[in-house]
């Protein structure tokens, strides 16, 4: 019996992308039946999107202080907020949410769901007048930070919200009051490759972490 061969790391990765464009699991296994010999069953695709788990988007472990902003972007021709938290030192990206508003709640609620995560740190912010009250509800320090966290924190948003406001634009929303669950599945596969290439990993090396040998 012949052992299939693996799937190419380019293929998987192709189909995560057509999936959170919006494809079904079978419209997405049929979409790269040219790519593979054989081709592959939806149920194949169905793994390789059940292994983007959060302990994979977020593998950072040993967390040293919170780096936090927020950027507004055009969502469905109206305003929304991408919150990002990153780690100073392994520079990965710890933590984004996405909402309608800015405002001290959603703060909060950001910043509860980082000490559940990762425990307590020290936050480091631009000064913005939601974080210091954000911080005392939580029992958290609040400092602000230096000029090469926010060096580090701008290239990370700019990477971030140029790739949701050109998906907007090639896929826009039309829905009234939209979840936004769409942007949060096409940006949590930038937060991956973001944080594999952080932490050196070989291209290659991605399917692995998807489930290819399992479904090679």
């Amino acid at each position: 019996m012949n052992k299939r061969e693996r799937t190419p790391t380019e293929v998987v990765m192709y189909s995560l992308y057509l999936y959170f464009l919006g494809l079904s699991f079978r419209s997405t296994a049929k979409a790269i039946e040219p790519f593979v010999d054989g081709g592959r069953s939806y149920v194949a695709v169905w793994y390789w999107v059940q292994d983007i788990q959060p302990k994979q988007l977020y593998p950072c472990r040993r967390v040293t202080a919170f780096l936090i902003d927020e950027t507004q972007v055009q969502i469905g021709g109206s305003e929304a907020w991408v919150w990002i938290a990153t780690e100073p030192v392994h520079r990965t990206v710890l933590a984004i949410y996405v909402s309608r508003h800015r405002n001290i709640m959603v703060a909060e609620v950001f910043l509860r769901s980082l000490v559940r995560k990762y425990g307590r740190h020290p936050v480091y912010s631009d000064g913005g007048t939601w974080y210091p009250d954000a911080c005392r509800t939580t029992g958290l320090e609040h400092r602000l930070y230096s000029s090469y966290g926010k060096s580090l924190l701008e290239r990370v948003i700019q990477y971030f919200k140029d790739r949701t406001e050109g998906f907007d634009d090639y896929y826009p929303c039309t829905r009234n009051e939209c979840s936004l669950s769409h942007v949060w599945n096409w940006i949590g596969l930038f937060v991956f490759m973001h944080n594999a290439r952080r932490a050196r990993l070989k291209f290659r090396l991605l399917a692995r972490l998807l489930g290819g040998d399992s479904m090679a």
